[in-house]
């Protein structure tokens, strides 16, 4: 089965590694990013400018390696695409963890319009803490 233009366009967030250059092109500049409470720079972002600065600014100096690995998409046909994965993590004292997270996204006009995401805070917590 063909993926849906919604899936192949998550599908591209994923692949791209969140390279400015795609994030540019697939994310609406007023995307609302809502991120579990708890999870490192949790809370709501609003606008791609923040997500850049307020979540991944300070999030990446804590990894050597840090990423989504999408394992299922799924579509409900009216723009709205949900992706069941982990985050693989390896922090700066080379603690290793997988993060089990679901992502639900809107797309809009093309383009990815809002991240609901829910994640296994506490694992990521304890390897940052450990």
């Amino acid at each position: 089965m063909t993926d849906s233009p919604d899936i192949a366009l998550v599908r591209r967030f994923y692949a791209s590694g969140t390279a400015p250059e795609v994030t540019a092109e697939i994310l609406a500049p007023d995307i609302v990013w809502d991120i579990t409470p708890g999870f490192p720079n949790g809370g709501t972002h609003h606008g791609s400018d923040s997500v850049a600065r307020d979540f991944f600014g300070p999030l990446r100096p804590n990894f050597e390696a840090f990423g989504p690995v999408p394992e299922q998409f799924y579509t409900d046909g009216d723009h709205h695409v949900f992706v069941l994965g982990h985050y693989h993590a390896e922090t700066k004292r080379g603690i290793t963890a997988d993060v089990r997270f679901i992502h639900l996204w809107t797309v809009r006009d093309g383009k990815l319009a809002r991240l609901v995401q829910a994640a296994d805070s506490h694992v990521l917590r304890q390897a940052l803490n450990g």
